[in-house]
């Protein structure tokens, strides 16, 4: 497939794509005239990237992760590379659900007074 079909399947810019390919995180063929052609798995790939960026890593800890998921296989520093950032991504998802269960409890407290009036 070609860049603009990636990006709109993706929700991705195509701007990004080409950023993900200079940062050496997407590697597209090249048809005879040039064009960068995708396989159909750059739709996966693509969403996990935005999953990892989402989740607060960097481009260059995401080419970390990339041979650990291509393979299968890592060596002990990139298990470790792997805990911490699962560590670190846990406590931001804690403390998201505490933030939430406040919210409800500021919005449970407004209602039950607009309610009252």
């Amino acid at each position: 497939m070609r860049i603009g079909e990636l990006a709109g399947r993706t929700g991705v810019s195509v701007r990004a794509l080409r950023y993900y390919e200079e940062q050496g995180l997407l590697e597209p063929e090249r048809s005879p005239s040039g064009q960068r052609l995708y396989s159909e798995s750059a739709v996966e790939r693509v969403t996990f990237f935005q999953d990892m960026y989402a989740a607060g890593l960097s481009s260059r800890r995401i080419v970390e992760l990339l041979p650990c998921i291509d393979t299968g296989l890592t060596d002990e520093a990139q298990r470790r590379m792997l805990r911490a950032e699962r560590d670190r991504i846990g406590g931001t998802v804690d403390r998201l659900r505490t933030a939430l269960r406040r919210l409800d409890d500021v919005i449970a407290i407004a209602e039950a007074r607009a309610a009252a009036r």
